[in-house]
């Protein structure tokens, strides 16, 4: 089963899901890390049923949600309703349907461990985004719990920290950090005879001004 489907099948449940495997920490160290303005323009890129994107919305920015699942976006619009400051994108990171240098701000939680190739999901986070643009990321640091991949269809058994700066240097990204969130991600096997705990990373980079800017 791809990631696609099993979201599908399971967006009606993730709200309840979701607060079990990560906390709100997450998206507060995320938002905290962007440094964003009301007003400013963002992506939530894997948005689901709008973890982050509902931190955004409100702290006043304008948020463009993408995710390949036909049933999150349909939960996200039932969610926050008409307003001219969100967009619904139905489509992947590789490649992000959205225009080049579009967005101050790319966000990604926990969307990296199901794409097929995390490097191109990287630089396309980067391609949308305005020079002096931040991309943020919050994922997995390395694990060993196989069942993550069996039952939630991940692709990725997270992800090391050195791999990660590399992707963002090579995606065009300056002033790279990736620390801890302080946070776990936890999730109980099917069988119940297995429970995963593990750390979860914060990556920021910023989008190289061009010569023309600088």
């Amino acid at each position: 089963m791809s990631s696609t489907v099993y979201f599908n099948q399971i967006a009606d449940q993730w709200d309840t899901m979701r607060q079990s495997f990560f906390p709100d920490a997450v998206r507060e160290a995320a938002l905290a890390a962007a440094d964003a303005q009301p007003g400013d323009r963002a992506a939530d890129i894997g948005a689901g049923s709008g973890f982050i994107t509902e931190v955004l919305l409100n702290a006043g920015l304008t948020v463009a949600a993408v995710d390949p699942s036909e049933n999150m976006l349909a939960i996200l619009r039932d969610k926050f309703g008409a307003t001219d400051r969100l967009e619904l994108h139905l489509g992947t990171a590789e490649p992000i349907p959205l225009p080049d240098e579009s967005v101050s701000f790319t966000f990604a939680n926990m969307c990296l461990h199901h794409v097929e190739t995390p490097p191109n999901a990287i630089r396309e986070m980067a391609r949308i985004l305005r020079p002096g643009g931040k991309l943020i990321i919050t994922d997995l640091d390395p694990h060993t719990f196989r069942f993550l991949v069996e039952e939630q269809h991940d692709r990725w058994m997270g992800f090391d920290r050195a791999e990660i700066t590399r992707w963002f240097v090579n995606a065009g990204l300056t002033e790279v950090t990736v620390t801890s969130v302080g946070s776990k991600c936890c999730a109980d096997s099917e069988c119940g005879t297995q429970r995963a705990a593990v750390s979860i990373f914060i990556a920021v980079g910023v989008k190289a001004l061009s010569p023309t800017n600088t």
